[in-house]
């Protein structure tokens, strides 16, 4: 009878620890999509299509004594437990504010000032949809929507998420050149308005091939590299290293996670500038 009753109890067990640990692995919600399947807009965030356009090859490394662990976050992950990933060694985060010149983050304040009250460094990060408006307005609608910068020691520059579209052509409709003047719009703009030059988020297939491997921006703005694999990989043109990493999008409690390539005193200094 022991016996019997152990070996339910061991059944019991092992139906019961994969949910549980699903559930620490999926985001909260799904992205919302239409009826022919094409994703919302608005519902668009970082790394959407990462998976779907350059896949994943690999577990990531273990992080090296000089990276800072990070997380990404939009409005379809909902409530964060900001404590949790404060204590897991989560020190930064980024929270979608807006995308284009139409969409703002309902739960932005929630998430920007949540991760902030539990001691983390944090930004925001601003989707691009180059095919329904300007660089320049862009920046501005991101700017007047929580992508300001304060020099308070806490607050990252904003972040221009530039990478596949999730509503139609890859390259938005737009020629290489005109993606290049497009970006380069965005970021004059918003160094303009905030006085710091905003870090470029993106893939390195999505860039070699909608700004034809334009390299005239890394001198300037930070990179933050989108790619689930073991390691970094091969960058973006006009880019020697890496400020930020995006490693995987199936991380505990808030899938999308990533490194900073420094120590905490060195993300300090990029909020500081």
């Amino acid at each position: 009878m022991a016996t019997a009753i152990r070996a339910r109890r061991t059944r019991l067990a092992a139906a019961v620890v994969p949910s549980a640990v699903l559930a620490l692995l999926v985001p909260s919600a799904a992205v919302p999509a239409s009826a022919d399947g094409t994703p919302v807009r608005g519902s668009a965030h970082m790394g959407m299509g990462v998976m779907t356009h350059d896949g994943s090859s690999g577990a990531p490394g273990d992080a090296r004594a000089g990276q800072t662990e990070g997380v990404d976050v939009a409005s379809y992950q909902g409530d964060v437990a900001w404590s949790k990933l404060w204590s897991s060694g989560v020190k930064w985060a980024y929270t979608k504010a807006s995308e284009g010149t139409y969409y703002t983050n309902p739960s932005f304040s929630d998430q920007y000032n949540g991760s902030r009250k539990v001691g983390m460094i944090r930004g925001a990060y601003h989707f691009a949809t180059p095919d329904t408006g300007t660089g320049a307005s862009q920046a501005d609608y991101f700017v007047d929507h929580g992508g300001g910068w304060s020099d308070d020691g806490t607050t990252l520059p904003g972040v221009l998420d530039i990478e596949w579209n999730p509503y139609g052509d890859d390259c938005y409709g737009k020629s290489p050149s005109a993606m290049v003047t497009w970006i380069r719009n965005f970021l004059n703009r918003y160094k303009s308005r905030t006085g710091r030059n905003a870090v470029i988020y993106t893939a390195t297939s999505w860039w070699n091939t909608c700004t034809k491997s334009y390299g005239g921006f890394g001198a300037t703005n930070p990179l933050w590299v989108a790619r689930y694999a073991s390691s970094v990989g091969e960058l973006p043109a006009g880019w020697s290293t890496h400020t930020m990493w995006q490693y995987t999008s199936t991380g505990e409690l808030v899938g999308d996670r990533d490194r900073f390539n420094g120590s905490t005193d060195r993300l300090k200094e990029l909020a500081t500038g």
